[in-house]
Order: C-alpha cells, then structure tokens, then sequence
C-alpha cells in the first residue's frame, strides 16, 4: 500500500487507522501473497485496543519474515511496526522492555549504547522481537536458549480489548510467549539484558564429514555460537562459523578444517561485502552473533527456507541421514545450516524441554520442487521426532509433537472463545 497515502487518513483519527491498499502485500521471500489488502496501524496499545474490539477478525503482522501462512488473514492486519520505538531500559533489574514490532537491530544498538546486551541474536537483524518470540526463532549455541527464552514479561491485547500483563510468575506465561499469533496481538515483550560484550568470529573452511561425525560435541563446544553450513556435496561441510566471546585467539584449524584468510558469506560463491566481521576482528556482540550486518538491507524474493529441530543427542544419526539423501537435496538447494539450541520450558517452543539441532534449509525459489522433497526429508528424520520451526516451510502436522498443545489450545479457546485471532493455517495445524 502506498503509505503516504494511509497516513492522509490515518491522521484524522486519534486510535490509530484502517484502509483498504491498492494492492495485497507480500511477505519477505515474496512466495506468499496475503489474503486482504486491508491494513490498520495505531501508535499506542490504547490503538491496538480500539482496532481489536472493532474488527470480528484480524491477525498482527510484524516484519513479514514468515515463509508460510501462520500470519495470514482473509480480513484485516495490524502492523505491528505503526507502534512508537520506545525502548526502556531498566538498569536495575537487567531488562528492558519495547513495543512488539522493533526490529533486534534497532534495539541492539540503543543497547550497546546505553552498555548492555542480548543473550542471542538470529541470523538476519531485521526481524521484529515479537514476531520472533512468538514463533520460537532461535540463535545459536549449545548453551542458549532460542530469542523467546529472553522474554520476561508479555503485553497482550486480548479478543475483548482488554490489556493482558504476564510474567514469569503466571501459570499461563510459558504457554503465552511462543503464542503463534493465536493469543491475540502482541504490543509489548520485556526482555532479559546482560552487560555488553565483546566477540570474535572465525570461519573454518572444508571440515570432513567424518570428523564431522566423531567429533561433532568438541566443534558445538568451539565457541559460543557454531553454525555449520554444507551443500551436501563431497563429504564435507563447507564452512563452520565460530563465534567466540571475549578476545580469545581461535587455533587455525578445527579437525581438518582449515581457518579462512578471507571474510567469507555462507554461500562461499558470494560476495561477504554484507556478512558480518570475521578473520577474529573483535567487535560488539551485536556486530557479531548475526551473520549479516545491521544495515544490510536482505534481498527478496529468492529464496524459500525450511527448519526442523531434532534432539541434540540424534543429531549426528539425523544429518548422517539426510546426507544420505543429497542427490534429491542438492538440485534444490542454495545451502544448509546447522547450529545448537539448549532446552527451554516455552510450551511451543521447537526446542521445549530438549536440547536440540537446528537443520535448516535455504531453497532456491521453485515451491513445486520443494513442496514434493519436504515430506521425504520429514519421513527421513521422522524416527528422531522433528519439530517444524513454526514460520518456515514444512508438510507435516507438528500438533503430535508438542505434549502441551492441549492446553495451548484451551488457552486460545479462553482468550479467545470467538476465534478472532484465527486463520486457516492455525485452524489446520493448532487446532486441528
């Protein structure tokens, strides 16, 4: 929509606005159209209030980084991204808490300004912290929880318009955080903070695959943040990314692999001119957990992405198995990653109450061809009880792998008897 034109009307009211746009939106990948074209925007949780009582259904939407439909809407979005910047540090308590639709690069670097710092940071800064929670995106390392285990206290606004405040302290908090969008909308998340901190960041070239295999632990426990990234070709993983916290010296080789003299993108054909400092340059954490930079804007357009969380103790048993698979795999394919993620106790979170494997995915754009490998790759690591990251793309029906799903969806039910907050996506894989 164009938005000089929404602000126009928008303005005339003081509870923020709705219009009807000319054209549907589309998310970050563009492989997904949304359902309406009718957006409304508010700056206050006094706005979101007033929209929600008026609507009979809407869904908030962040940063459009989701790959598949759980954000969608055939009647009506609040962009979450309308609300004020607000960011309010408590220095005491070691928290700070801001409206749903900052981006983390936009938080980080008020933080790093006012001394402190996030656990953990996703790959790409560009994405919203309730978006974020709200789906159970992860960092990495082995001992640290995905970006939803940051989250202290929940502002929601319910069905009703009422303003729901939930901490740690409230039966229903660990339901709440990774909430899928089905709660209600989001506007303000209060997050645990820590001192400011300095990293260093190496990349290890050509690692084999069997040394992959005997000595996967010690590569985890290389630093505080490892991602291994690997075609699937020749036996081995093209690139392992050491994040390391502090000023300490990498060795130059990790098990055969061999310490890059160049800055480096995940993709080794690629330009690194957008991937974050290597070589063992220190910087601020916030320069250094994400592999692209802050002010890197991403393309669009070119990529489809899917993510499957497996118990950290199958996880050699689990990429041995889809290494087995790479000549249906590697035709599609642009690279794929995988990283560590400690247990948490979020209801819905991919990593709840296991320690486990990210093995992500990053397609080239061709849905069909992906759509008929998906259900393979899934029957592949079925006997090691995956679990779909909740904003990628995946075929199977996650309901089963999840104890608490009952109660999540009791939850729904409670908050929000009229199915406001629904869509055909949650109808389908929460709801049944």
């Amino acid at each position: 929509m164009d938005k000089r034109t929404f602000l126009k009307v928008a303005a005339a009211g003081s509870v923020g606005g709705s219009l009807w746009g000319e054209s549907k939106m589309k998310n970050w990948a563009e492989n997904v159209e949304y359902s309406t074209a009718h957006v409304m925007e508010g700056k206050t949780v006094a706005d979101v209030s007033a929209l929600v009582k008026s609507q009979k259904r809407l869904k908030a939407l962040g940063t459009k980084h989701c790959f598949n439909r759980i954000a969608d809407s055939k009647d009506g979005f609040f962009l979450t991204k309308s609300m004020d910047e607000s960011i309010v540090v408590d220095a005491e308590a070691r928290t700070v808490t801001v409206n749903a639709g900052i981006t983390y690069g936009r938080l980080a670097v008020e933080l790093q300004r006012q001394g402190f710092a996030l656990h953990n940071l996703a790959s790409l800064p560009h994405i919203s912290v309730a978006g974020a929670c709200s789906t159970g995106t992860h960092g990495s390392g082995e001992k640290n929880g995905n970006l939803a285990t940051a989250a202290s206290g929940l502002e929601l606004v319910t069905a009703s318009g009422d303003v729901l405040h939930l901490s740690r302290k409230d039966e229903i908090f660990r339901g709440a955080v990774v909430g899928l969008g089905a709660l209600g909308v989001v506007t303000r998340v209060t997050l645990d903070i820590q001192p400011t901190y300095q990293m260093r960041q190496y990349v290890y070239e050509n690692l084999p695959l069997d040394q992959m295999r005997d000595h996967f632990d010690a590569i985890e426990a290389s630093g505080y943040s490892v991602s291994l990234f690997t075609d699937w070709r020749k036996k081995r993983v093209n690139e392992v990314w050491v994040k390391v916290r502090g000023t300490a010296e990498a060795p130059a080789e990790l098990f055969g692999a061999r310490r890059a003299t160049r800055n480096l993108h995940p993709i080794a054909e690629l330009s690194a001119e957008n991937c974050t400092e290597q070589l063992g340059v220190p910087g601020p954490w916030y320069d250094r957990l994400p592999h692209f930079k802050m002010g890197f804007t991403p393309s669009a357009g070119k990529e489809l992405q899917s993510e499957y969380f497996v118990p950290r103790q199958h996880a050699v048993e689990a990429i041995l198995a889809l290494e087995k698979m790479r000549d249906q795999i590697t035709p599609h394919l642009m690279i794929s990653e995988i990283r560590a993620i400690a247990a948490d106790d979020l209801w819905l979170s991919p990593a709840y109450q296991r320690a486990s494997i990210a093995l992500h995915f990053t397609w080239k754009p061709d849905w069909e061809s992906v759509r008929k490998l998906l259900p393979v790759i899934e029957r592949e690591l079925g006997p090691f009880g995956p679990r779909p990251h909740w904003g990628k793309l995946f075929t199977m029906s996650p309901r089963a792998s999840y104890e608490r799903m009952p109660e999540f969806v009791a939850m729904c039910k409670r908050l929000d008897p009229g199915g406001k907050f629904q869509n055909e996506f949650l109808g389908s894989e929460v709801f049944g």
